[in-house]
């Protein structure tokens, strides 16, 4: 059978790692990399003994199908060239930097039938894939990414960094639009926000609050669920998933402690977890990482036309919820008026914290 032949684009600190497992694929072909930095370039192209480039120009006429790892300001003009060639695609999230620029790429890839794929690689999370195989209907959903500052990602802010990989999962949770989005956000260390919170109501009256944090000084990643069937947590950092549901008993008849006698009551208490609410706790494997396990469903989709895990159309629906994240967070009013602070920029203020500053010397 004939090797796809792939090229990446972009092979900085993420890209490496593309451009490092397609080359171990066995039904790949690494044809060549691409990246302006030329030293950058010719490293990896070296180190997996193919072809280098300063443009990804020359890609294609070389390549089947491709993965564009450039910043997000760039994504549509990378990917637009290769979509029209028909060349299958998978680009990092998000998306692009637009709506208008994702339905724009997602109308060339129609129109050429190239296999377009977005990078939301939590999708490949055991945690998260064997959540997925439970019946479960999110009421009340909770999720947390938070980051130690990196200087990657500046051109942009936390909410398209971080926040878009949750968004992007509870669209596979839930699937119904948002009705509302209230957000808020801060800049730290430049134009862009750096710490966000927001909350979502969606129309199958499920409602999520998502915070994210690039400037955290632990990692954190996972979510909570709360639904009819029970209550969920998904650590996705140590890939674990706890489950906790009422018991057949408490299901059908209930528990009313209001009727219980003090050592009913007490009994009760110490009986919660484990008799009346059962719990199930797992750490969740998989034969290979999350990356390689997103690029091949890549390569298989590509190889076979097939409906990749996460689509462009998933992508740009994860982008246009960010989207409005974005636009609450842009007129958040912090004082709770339009003449007051607004947007990323706090108020002044009013003191420290602790540690007084010293007095200057006489």
């Amino acid at each position: 059978m004939k090797r796809l032949r792939v090229g990446v684009i972009g092979v900085g600190h993420l890209g490496q790692a593309h451009a490092r497992i397609l080359a171990g694929l066995p039904d790949v072909e690494l044809v060549g990399v691409a990246d302006a930095n030329p030293n950058q370039a010719r490293m990896v192209a070296e180190r997996h003994d193919c072809r280098m480039f300063t443009h990804y120009g020359p890609l294609l006429d070389l390549v089947d199908a491709a993965c564009v790892v450039v910043n997000t300001t760039h994504h549509h003009t990378v990917s637009r060239p290769f979509l029209d060639r028909g060349i299958h695609l998978l680009i990092e999230k998000p998306i692009t930097v637009t709506v208008e620029q994702a339905d724009d790429l997602i109308a060339a890839a129609r129109k050429s039938g190239a296999v377009l794929q977005v990078g939301h690689i939590e999708r490949f999370n055991p945690a998260f894939e064997e959540l997925c195989s439970r019946p479960i209907r999110p009421k009340f959903v909770e999720c947390e990414r938070h980051g130690p500052f990196t200087g990657r990602s500046m051109d942009i802010g936390a909410v398209l960094d971080l926040m878009i990989h949750d968004i992007d999962l509870l669209h596979a949770l839930d699937g119904s639009p948002a009705v509302s989005v209230e957000a808020m956000g801060v800049a730290v260390f430049g134009q862009h926000e750096d710490m966000v919170n927001a909350r979502i109501r969606f129309e199958s009256g499920c409602v999520a609050t998502v915070t994210a944090s690039r400037i955290a000084a632990m990692p954190k990643r996972r979510l909570r669920i709360w639904a009819p069937e029970g209550y969920a947590g998904v650590d996705f950092v140590h890939r674990k998933l706890s489950l906790v549901q009422p018991c057949d008993e408490l299901r059908r008849n209930g528990i009313d402690a209001r009727n219980l006698d003090p050592a009913k009551r007490a009994q009760l208490q110490s009986e919660v977890f484990g008799r009346h609410l059962e719990m199930d706790h797992m750490t969740c494997n998989a034969p290979a990482d999350q990356l390689t396990r997103e690029l091949q469903d890549f390569v298989r989709a590509a190889s076979t036309g097939g409906r990749p895990r996460v689509s462009g159309e998933d992508g740009r629906n994860a982008l246009a919820l960010a989207t409005r994240v974005l636009d609450s967070v842009r007129r958040h009013q912090w004082d709770g008026r339009a003449d007051g602070a607004i947007g990323m920029t706090m108020p002044a203020a009013s003191g420290r914290l602790f540690g007084m500053p010293q007095r200057a010397a006489a």
